[in-house]
C-alpha cells in the first residue's frame, strides 16, 4: 500500500452516480490530493438493506454503476481498495434462495450457519448470553429451510445471512471473490466484519483464536493473488494491537475518538499514550461510512475490569459533547433512535461532531496525517460535510446522516470553501514531502502539548506538528490548535494557521 492519502467513497455518492464520473472527479478536481481510493461495495446490488454490505452477488459490479472494466480503468491512476465481505451475504442470493427451497438437498446447505450448526448439542442460556453482537438481541432469524423453519445466524440484520467459513462451499465462495478482485487490478482488500466470521460453541464468537486463524488463512490467499489485507474490527484497544502483529494493515479506530477527547478536554495525555503503544502498520481514519466508534477507547465490552485508553465516564462525556455540538442531530441518528442499532458508534459526520469548527477540524486532520500509517479520508469529510438530516429523515437509517449524495456540481461548490481548500493542500503536502517516508518521533510537554515529527531519509526534509488542543475555548472559538514547521528544498517554513496559510512543498 503506497504511503499516500487515500479517499473512502461510494461509487454513486461522489460525482454523478457511477464509476466513470467518480474516476473523472478524482482525476480532475482531486488530482494529486488522493492517490488511492477505497471504493465501498459496488456489487449487485449496491443499494440493498445495508448500502451494499449485503451482496446478492459479490463477484458482479452492479450494472447501474458500471463494469469490471471501469474498475480496471480507475486502477490506471489510483490504487484501489475493495471490500471483501467475509461474514455474510444477502438472503436474496442465489445460494441462500436455493437452500430455502431445497433445504438439506441444496449444494449450498453447508454454506450457511444456523444455531444448530454451531450448537449441535443445543445451547444453554449461558451459551447464548455469551455471544457478542454489535446490536441488541440474539443473532438469529427465522427462515424457511426446505419447508422447515430454522434459526439462521444473522449477526447484523435479518437480511444478512452468515457464511460458514469452515465449509468447503463457504471457502470456495470467498476465494472466488479474491480471484475476481485480483483480475481487475485491485491492490488491497478490506475484510469487512471478519471479527465475527468464525463461530464456535463455548466462546463469544467474536475475535477468538479461531478468528485469527481465519484472518491468517484469508491473508495467505490474498498474498497469493497480489492483494494486501486490511482488517476492519472495532474492539478493545489491546485486541487491535494483537491483530496488527498478524496482518498487513489494521485500522486505527482509536485515533478519531481520542482526538475528539483531546479537543473537548484540552488534554493530550490519552492520545500521547496511544501514540506510544499503537501499531504503526495502520490505516488512519477520522471518519468512515460507519459512525464514530467509541468502543475502541473504552474498557473491554466483555470484561469491564480491562480498562480503556480513557475512563468509561470520559467516553460518556465525549458522546454527550458530540450530541451537544450537533444540537441533538447525532442523538437522533444513534442507537434506538434510528433503525440500525449500533452499540459502539455515534452517528455523525466528524465535522459536525466538532461543531462545524474549521480550525478544530483541520487540526484533527493534520494530526491524522502526521500519525504513522496510511491516511484515508471519507468522502463526506473530504468536503467537510455537515450532518445530512434530510437524508436521515427520508430513510430513518442512522448512518445515512453521514452518507450524503454529492453531485459533481455540488462538489465544485464545496471546493471553494477555505476549509476544503486547506484540507486539499494538506493532502498534497502529506503526499509530496519526502519526510513522511522517513523516521517518526514524538514528544509530550505535560498533558497539554504533543509534538509529532518526521525526518526524511534524505537528511534534508523534515516536518513537525505541535498540537495544543487547550488553545481553543468553546465550540465557536476559531483559534488554531496546531503549529506546523517544515523543511523542504526551499528551506524552512512555519504556519500557525493551516486555513489562512496552507502548507506547500517546494
Amino acid at each position: 500500500m503506497e504511503n499516500k492519502v487515500q479517499l473512502i467513497t461510494y461509487a454513486d455518492r461522489f460525482g454523478d452516480g457511477d464509476f466513470a464520473s467518480l474516476t473523472d472527479v478524482l482525476r480532475t478536481r482531486f488530482d494529486g490530493v488522493y492517490e488511492g481510493v477505497h471504493v465501498l461495495p459496488f456489487f449487485t446490488p449496491f443499494d440493498g438493506a445495508d448500502a451494499g454490505f449485503d451482496p446478492v452477488d459479490h463477484t458482479k459490479v452492479d450494472p447501474r454503476l458500471g463494469t469490471w472494466d471501469d474498475v480496471t480503468e480507475l486502477s490506471r491512476t489510483h490504487d484501489i481498495m475493495v471490500d471483501t465481505i467475509v461474514n455474510h451475504m444477502s438472503w436474496e442470493s442465489e445460494q441462500f434462495q436455493d437452500v430455502m427451497a431445497r433445504g438439506e438437498e441444496s449444494p449450498y446447505a453447508r454454506m450457511f450457519l444456523t444455531m444448530s450448526s454451531v450448537f449441535p448439542d443445543g445451547a444453554t442460556e449461558e451459551d447464548l448470553a455469551g455471544i457478542y453482537r454489535p446490536r441488541p438481541g440474539l443473532p438469529f432469524t427465522h427462515y424457511t429451510w426446505g419447508g422447515k423453519t430454522r434459526l439462521v445466524w444473522t449477526t447484523f440484520t435479518p437480511q444478512q445471512v452468515d457464511i460458514d467459513t469452515d465449509s468447503a462451499e463457504g471457502w470456495a465462495y470467498l476465494t472466488s471473490i479474491l480471484d475476481r478482485l485480483a483480475a481487475s487490478n485491485v491492490r488491497s482488500i478490506r475484510l469487512d466484519a471478519v471479527g465475527y466470521g468464525a463461530k464456535e460453541a463455548n466462546s463469544s464468537c467474536f475475535m477468538t483464536p479461531k478468528t485469527f486463524t481465519l484472518i491468517e488463512r484469508i491473508k495467505a490467499e490474498g498474498e497469493a493473488r497480489g492483494l494486501e489485507t486490511l482488517i476492519e474490527v472495532h474492539s478493545y484497544y489491546r485486541k487491535q494491537i494483537d491483530i496488527a502483529s498478524k496482518v498487513d494493515r489494521v485500522y486505527d479506530f482509536a485515533l478519531p475518538p481520542l482526538l475528539l477527547h483531546a479537543i473537548f478536554t484540552g488534554r493530550t495525555d490519552a492520545v500521547t499514550h496511544w501514540v506510544d503503544v499503537r501499531p504503526n502498520n495502520a490505516v488512519t481514519v477520522l471518519d468512515t461510512h460507519d459512525g464514530i466508534g467509541v468502543i475502541d477507547i473504552g474498557s473491554d465490552q466483555l470484561d469491564r475490569s480491562l480498562k480503556g485508553l480513557v475512563p468509561d465516564e470520559d467516553v460518556d462525556a465525549l458522546v454527550n459533547t458530540i450530541h451537544a455540538n450537533t444540537h441533538g442531530e447525532s442523538q437522533a441518528a444513534t442507537g434506538a433512535a434510528a433503525s440500525n442499532l449500533d452499540l459502539y458508534q455515534v452517528n455523525s459526520t466528524y465535522y459536525s461532531a466538532l461543531g462545524c469548527n474549521d480550525q478544530r477540524y483541520i487540526a484533527a486532520r493534520a494530526m491524522q496525517f502526521f500519525m504513522p500509517g496510511v491516511p484515508q479520508v471519507y468522502y463526506v469529510g473530504a468536503l467537510a460535510g455537515a450532518n445530512d438530516m434530510e437524508l436521515l429523515k427520508r430513510t430513518n437509517v442512522g448512518r445515512d446522516i453521514n452518507r450524503h449524495y454529492y453531485t459533481t456540481a455540488e462538489i465544485d461548490e464545496q471546493l471553494e470553501r477555505p476549509v476544503v481548500k486547506a484540507l486539499n493542500a494538506l493532502c498534497r503536502f502529506r503526499n509530496q514531502l519526502p519526510a513522511f517516508d522517513g523516521v517518526f518521533t514524538y514528544e509530550a510537554d505535560g498533558d497539554r502539548t504533543l509534538s509529532l515529527s518526521w525526518v526524511g531519509h534524505d537528511g534534508e526534509s523534515a516536518a513537525t506538528l505541535v498540537f495544543e488542543p487547550g488553545r481553543g475555548h468553546g465550540v465557536d472559538d476559531e483559534t488554531s490548535l496546531v503549529t506546523l514547521t517544515w523543511t523542504d528544498a526551499a528551506g524552512d517554513h512555519e504556519t500557525r494557521d493551516l486555513i489562512a496559510e496552507p502548507p506547500v512543498v517546494a
